[in-house]
């Protein structure tokens, strides 16, 4: 691999990072925001569908009303963003940072272990270990305040609850072995298909009460950056850096989100946050490594 081309992976798997962290930060925003969180997720993946319609159609078709593909909409795409988007009007956004993509290794891990995709090995058993003491310190931190957090708390389990179903929709694509693009389409097609209808007649609903720039930004981030953009940056950067190497940077997202967070909002600053942010990040990319190769190959 030469240097030009490595160096092109790292700019695109950065890249990626930063859109995950923005994600984090666009969604807190949209959580304090007039919005309400059924109305994020109807701006997700009703853009999101409309812009990956013409690319299903005219280069993918494929029946997306596979059993497959029902699965991880389901699961990857209404549940998570339910949990995920009312944690974002509950709890801090670095308490977001730390246990979306903070804990997302740990239980994608633990359901690879159960099923047989991995083995375990001691260095990502440790990363493991971290990553829980992090959410442990968080979750100590909450239950030590007043009852006034008690909401805080119920976001901060909402998030988890956000990353598990992430953990097992990642665990059915790997099973299934569904490719990337059909994997995002298929999610935000079914997604839409299922979740808008009840959003317009049932849903309660703050759209008609919202500022422009409020639907806009989450229309351009949650159904644009957020979903397509950061796939093909991080498809990119996997086919130079291989799968563990972007996976190692994505271990920067905590830390990256979690600190934008405490400036961007004027959060508060905690010795728990700041330990559990360092602890996570660390062992989420402890649990990214690849065991080490000490043979090597020589051209001939």
């Amino acid at each position: 691999m030469s240097i030009d081309s490595k160096a092109k992976g790292y700019v695109f798997g950065l890249t990626a990072v930063l859109i995950w962290s923005g994600f984090v930060l666009a969604s807190r925003q949209g959580g304090l925001s007039e919005l309400n969180h059924f109305d994020v997720i109807a701006l997700r993946y009703g853009t999101c569908a409309l812009l990956l319609l013409p690319l299903w159609w005219f280069k993918y078709r494929f029946n997306v009303f596979q059993t497959k593909y029902i699965a991880i909409a389901l699961v990857g795409g209404l549940a998570y963003a339910l949990c995920t988007f009312q944690g974002f009007q509950l709890a801090p956004a670095s308490h977001g940072a730390l246990l979306l993509p903070g804990t997302m290794p740990l239980f994608i891990f633990i359901l690879a272990v159960i099923v047989g995709q991995i083995r375990v090995e001691a260095i990502k058993l440790f990363g493991i270990v971290l990553i829980s003491s992090g959410v442990a310190l968080l979750f100590t931190q909450q239950l030590m305040m007043d009852g006034d957090n008690n909401s805080v708390l119920k976001g901060d389990v909402l998030f988890l609850l956000g990353a598990l179903c992430w953990g097992v929709f990642s665990i059915l694509i790997k099973h299934w072995n569904i490719p990337p693009w059909h994997a995002v389409i298929s999610l935000a097609l079914l997604t839409c298909l299922v979740y808008l209808p009840w959003y317009v007649m049932f849903s309660p609903k703050n759209i008609d009460v919202a500022g422009a720039n409020s639907i806009l930004l989450q229309m351009f981030y949650q159904g644009f950056l957020a979903t397509i953009v950061q796939l093909y940056f991080y498809g990119r950067a996997v086919a130079v850096l291989g799968a563990s190497g972007m996976g190692s940077l994505m271990a920067l997202v905590p830390v990256i989100a979690g600190v934008s967070a405490i400036f961007v909002f004027d959060e508060p600053v905690t010795l728990y946050l700041i330990v559990g942010l360092c602890v996570v990040t660390i062992g989420a990319w402890l649990t990214q490594l690849e065991k080490i190769q000490w043979k090597r190959k020589f051209a001939s």
